[in-house]
């Protein structure tokens, strides 16, 4: 992470948070913590969220915690696996609600990249995580850099859909102006809490639908 490799309208948008003292110092944490131990995901994956969708793209936006971090599978877009890595299982619940909201089968791998390309804004609070150690690289900087990100792009722009999933996704709800934009929430994903409404939350075709509304291409999910 010497230089900041990530998408031209992006680093646009967010150049000043490069100059930043809490961002120099997140560097150098990073780049420290991949020369010391196994970090995830693979390094020049870690701003693929931004790369697979640039800044003047996005129209849906999905926010998770932190990377996966089991061996193969973060590739730097939240709740997506690289391809032949088994589905984790908020994962699953995601497909399952998709086969029960809009009729499609679950799809034989889990590299959400095709949804990103799309412009959907698949993005992980902490961008890093050492091996088998959830949350090892919160409160490190990696937050304040992708809260900023949240409120630049709902600043500036107008009628994305902003996927809420559980209280820690919510507590960005405070970012975003709800005349300018749709924001669902229900429960997360996981298998902890996807009975108590995240399964018949219908946010997939909701999302297509408020698309459609204002001459968007829908999401092929």
């Amino acid at each position: 992470m010497k230089d900041v490799q990530i998408e031209e309208g992006w680093k646009k948008a967010l150049g000043d948070e490069f100059q930043k003292p809490y961002f120099q110092t997140l560097r150098e944490f990073v780049r420290k913590e991949y020369q010391s131990s196994v970090i995830y995901p693979p390094a020049k994956q870690i701003f693929a969220a931004f790369d697979h969708c640039p800044f003047d793209r996005v129209k849906v936006v999905i926010l998770g915690q932190d990377p996966y971090h089991g061996p193969g599978q973060a590739n730097g877009l939240c709740f997506s696996v690289q391809p032949g890595i088994p589905f984790p299982p908020s994962l699953q619940n995601i497909f399952k609600e998709i086969q029960s909201d809009l009729g499609k089968p679950i799809p034989k791998d889990g590299d959400l990249s095709r949804w990103a390309d799309q412009g959907v804004l698949l993005l992980n609070a902490s961008l890093t995580v050492k091996a088998n150690q959830a949350g090892s690289h919160q409160n490190q900087g990696w937050e304040d850099f992708t809260h900023t990100a949240i409120r630049i792009l709902a600043d500036n722009t107008k009628n994305l859909v902003f996927l809420l999933w559980g209280t820690f996704a919510q507590k960005k709800e405070e970012l975003i102006d709800k005349s300018k934009h749709l924001v669902l929430k229900s429960p997360h994903p996981s298998p902890l809490s996807a009975h108590r409404g995240f399964f018949g939350n219908k946010h997939f075709s909701k999302t297509n639908e408020y698309l459609k509304q204002f001459g968007k291409e829908p999401i092929d999910w």
